[in-house]
């Protein structure tokens, strides 16, 4: 039923489709990542609080790449859909 009605929408709106999926996909690994990344480094500061200048520069480095990932699959959504 889905895929007949897939067929037949016109093939422009494939694009809006894709972008949304890509945006949608894009979003979980970063989203994930970082999630894992902030929630060892608040671990590592509660457990040495010393520490917490030499943990927290590499958290924002690692949240900051993970982050990037997102913005890319923004810029293919954006591209994707034709905007």
């Amino acid at each position: 039923m889905f895929l007949d009605l897939l067929l037949q929408q016109a093939p422009a709106s494939y694009g809006t489709l894709g972008a949304g999926l890509a945006i949608g996909l894009g979003a979980i690994g970063p989203g994930i990542g970082i999630g894992i990344a902030v929630g060892k480094a608040m671990e590592a500061i509660g457990r040495n609080p010393e520490a917490s200048g030499t943990v927290f520069l590499p958290m924002i480095i690692g949240v900051a790449f993970a982050e990037a990932v997102a913005i890319y699959a923004l810029i293919i959504a954006f591209i994707l859909s034709g905007r």
